[in-house]
């Protein structure tokens, strides 16, 4: 390798020493020439001169175009991509030392970007990381907090009661009593199960199965369970469905819990006597579901928080547990469909849309 450079005569080095032999044996050559010049001595030393400077300014523009020219453009490759700027690559190019290290400065800012790319999807990768456990803790001390706020009520009431349950001797309270604690346990178990699954919907440890199936067959079957089979319901139930068959492709069992939550949720509120209607229409490729109940308005201004989780309002009925319609908002979300509430005369309405498939 060493052989190889020292013979090529396109180095820097071998250049400066080839222009420099040169030169004097170009002097020597034109001084002999001018003294034997049939003029004058001062003539020719004159000539010689002139001669002379033109060869210095030909000798200062070659070294101005292969030495100075390409040093400067080095010099400003370099200053760039010491300040990480590697838009621009060096142009210097040849077979000697100039163009070799303009190659190796492109390649270094090449690697270099490259590596600054990686490290920066590295560092994208992290925050995105970080932002995941915290996210994870919030929802983690969110699911704690809510756990321990709306747990105290039927602890409370079950506590009581089992101290009740030490002094009692009637056997009719004695039952009585047992009835409340199983129907508090039993609401505690519910609202663990319901927080936890929504909890595991938002934060994407539970998906969504989606399957074709007729939504009208579907829905009849989720509302005659929940409707059909109540001899002393004090409502007046009406329906409006397709004669034929409509179909989706959706998460079934995701499908029946938004329709078991709006269903229960207008069967709670309906008043006495009032009507409970289920509307069911296709238009456009789009199938609206909506469950109408007469009864008692939501604030306008409530519409919106009535489904986020645990929202009460005391003056109104539209709020149960609180878990139900958040689960119907996240489920309904994820699928990217839009829902709503609105109030309609004498009554609310709960919808949806879902797009219909062949």
């Amino acid at each position: 390798m060493k052989i190889s450079v020292q013979m090529n005569i396109f180095t820097v080095r071998k250049k400066i020493l080839l222009a420099s032999k040169l030169m004097g044996v170009i002097l020597v050559l034109s001084y002999v020439f001018s003294t034997r010049l049939p003029l004058n001595s001062e003539v020719s030393l004159i000539i010689w001169l002139v001669f002379v400077a033109a060869l210095i300014c030909a000798i200062d523009l070659w070294m101005a175009r292969f030495i100075s020219k390409p040093v400067s453009e080095l010099n400003d490759a370099a200053r760039s991509m010491a300040n990480l700027d590697f838009s621009g690559p060096c142009g210097v190019t040849g077979h000697d030392e100039f163009g070799e290290l303009s190659h190796s400065l492109n390649v270094m800012a090449e690697n270099l970007q490259k590596a600054f790319g990686e490290l920066e999807n590295v560092n994208k990768k992290l925050e995105q990381d970080v932002e995941q456990k915290k996210s994870l803790l919030a929802e983690r001390k969110e699911l704690v907090d809510n756990l321990s706020h709306e747990m105290k009520t039927p602890l409370g009431v079950i506590r009581a009661y089992v101290e009740g349950l030490q002094d009692e001797t009637d056997e009719a309270k004695r039952r009585n009593y047992y009835e409340v604690i199983i129907t508090e346990t039993e609401r505690m178990s519910s609202l663990i199960t319901a927080l936890l699954d929504l909890s595991a919907l938002e934060n994407g440890a539970a998906g969504l199965h989606p399957e074709r199936f007729d939504f009208v067959e579907f829905l009849e079957t989720v509302a005659g369970r929940l409707l059909m089979d109540i001899p002393t319901a004090d409502f007046e139930l009406q329906y409006e469905l397709p004669e034929q068959p409509v179909y989706v492709h959706t998460d079934k069992s995701r499908m029946e819990q938004v329709l078991n939550n709006l269903i229960v949720n207008a069967k709670r509120n309906v008043r006495s006597g009032g009507v409970l209607k289920l509307l069911l229409k296709e238009r456009n490729g789009m199938l609206d579901f909506s469950v109408y109940n007469q009864g008692q308005h939501i604030p306008q201004e409530n519409l919106s928080k009535i489904w986020t989780k645990f929202y009460r309002d005391k003056n109104t009925k539209y709020s149960g547990s609180g878990l139900g319609l958040a689960i119907v908002a996240q489920i309904l979300s994820m699928q990217h469909l839009a829902y709503g509430a609105a109030n309609q005369q004498n009554g609310v309405a709960f919808y949806f849309s879902i797009p219909t498939v062949k």
